[in-house]
């Protein structure tokens, strides 16, 4: 299986890329995953709230397959634990999925369209963060539930 992160907008900062890379070179001893970034819209001064998220939905579902397991990362998604967590990655490699998605929004979150073809969404707080940091709690959080599945010692309870 394949898990992809599938994000708007590259990340501006060279350290948080840094940090990232870390997590993708641990990740790939135990899956296969890839960032994938669309990105940013132009000229959006001439489009409203609404009309950037449905022209950010149609770039997101387009890198979407019928078959792909599609989760929104998304503050209103069920919250996990990285134990809960690891055992929500361990149901879907046990599912035979080809390709498990998550997925960053824009700015302003998700098109209805995105949410309509959402198979789960997933809430990392109840707080708010940027989307760059996203990407690396994201990534650690992956690597961290391929350790807690492999029963190495990275993670402590």
């Amino acid at each position: 299986m394949t898990i992809k992160l599938l994000c708007i907008g590259k990340t501006d900062s060279k350290q948080l890329q840094q940090l990232i890379d870390v997590y993708l070179k641990r990740l790939q001893f135990y899956t296969k995953f890839e960032i994938e970034i669309i990105p940013d819209l132009k000229k959006v001064k001439n489009l409203d709230e609404n009309q950037q998220k449905i022209k950010e939905g149609e770039l997101i579902l387009s890198k979407v397959q019928n078959a792909d397991f599609l989760v929104l990362l998304d503050e209103n998604g069920k919250q996990f634990s990285s134990e809960g967590f690891s055992e929500y990655i361990q149901k879907r490699l046990n599912s035979g999925l080809k390709q498990l998605i998550f997925v960053v929004g824009g700015p302003y979150g998700f098109s209805e369209a995105v949410y309509q073809r959402a198979n789960s969404k997933i809430s990392l707080s109840k707080m708010t963060f940027s989307h760059q940091m996203v990407r690396l709690f994201f990534t650690e959080q992956v690597y961290r539930a391929f350790t807690i599945l492999k029963n190495e010692p990275y993670h402590h309870k």
